[in-house]
């Protein structure tokens, strides 16, 4: 029998530590995602663990003490049917989303075998590839093109486009449009916050780019030392006295990142 997807999804790390043989990364971290609210932002200095947590969210590493659970099964050994629930209801896009495997890949081909993947795990797949492709600034025309011709920025967009493609309940994003323009950059962000409210997925976005989650995640958490430190909007979590969210403000406000 098939696992039918909840109303509400939630993807939670409770208490996680992990790291990898040169160490501990994450010293007890709590982060909940939940469909149908607003998206959180994961903010912090290079290396501090946001892609470790990530990659322990995704199963793809184990934790050595806490639990990472998609609707309160653990994630790293969830198996057939609740596996495909999981992979089509809760999307990640990083740089390893951009990986060419196949150098014949199309634009088309990638997005069908998302659609593939949505109809395994019971989501509704009622959206064509234009309308996924128009959500990220990209037209039809780029659904022939072989992926190894995209650039980084046409890349991004695609597999962006891609873990939108199975109507997610939970996406998370590692630095999802680095590659991009700033102007694509902010109208990608403005099409895909109306999406994310619309369809009421559950935002977890990683980035150093602060305008970016100024402009998307309602709620933010700082990253440090291994946990997190600081919870709120952007502008409270900056206004923490930690010392790292200190050395993180003073330098956006230097660089004019931060968001008017």
């Amino acid at each position: 029998m098939a696992v039918e997807p909840p109303a509400q999804s939630t993807l939670a790390a409770v208490g996680v530590h992990a790291g990898y043989e040169d160490g501990p990364v994450l010293n007890g971290v709590d982060l909940e995602i939940v469909s149908g609210r607003p998206p959180t932002g994961l903010i912090g200095p290079s290396g501090v663990g946001k892609t470790t947590l990530i990659d322990v969210l995704h199963g793809s590493l184990r934790p050595s003490a806490g639990t990472a659970t998609f609707n309160g099964q653990p994630v790293a050994r969830l198996r057939f049917s609740a596996a495909k629930v999981f992979t089509a209801g809760a999307r990640f896009m990083s740089q390893d989303s951009m990986t060419i495997l196949d150098p014949t890949e199309t634009v088309a081909g990638r997005l069908a075998v998302a659609a593939k993947e949505a109809r395994k795990g019971g989501r509704p797949h009622d959206v064509g590839p234009e309308e996924m492709l128009a959500v990220v600034g990209l037209a039809g025309s780029y659904l022939s093109r072989a992926m190894r011709t995209l650039s980084g920025g046409e890349q991004q967009r695609v597999a962006l486009a891609t873990a939108l493609a199975t109507r997610p309940a939970i996406l998370v994003l590692d630095e999802p449009l680095s590659a991009v323009d700033p102007a694509g950059r902010a109208r990608i962000a403005g099409d895909l916050g109306r999406l994310i409210d619309d369809l009421g997925i559950g935002v977890l976005l990683a980035s150093q780019d602060l305008r970016l989650i100024g402009a998307l995640c309602p709620r933010v958490a700082f990253m440090a030392e291994g946990r997190i430190v600081a919870t709120g909007s952007l502008g409270e979590v900056l206004a923490s006295d930690h010392p790292d969210v200190r050395d993180m403000a003073e330098n956006a406000r230097a660089a004019n990142e931060l968001p008017r």
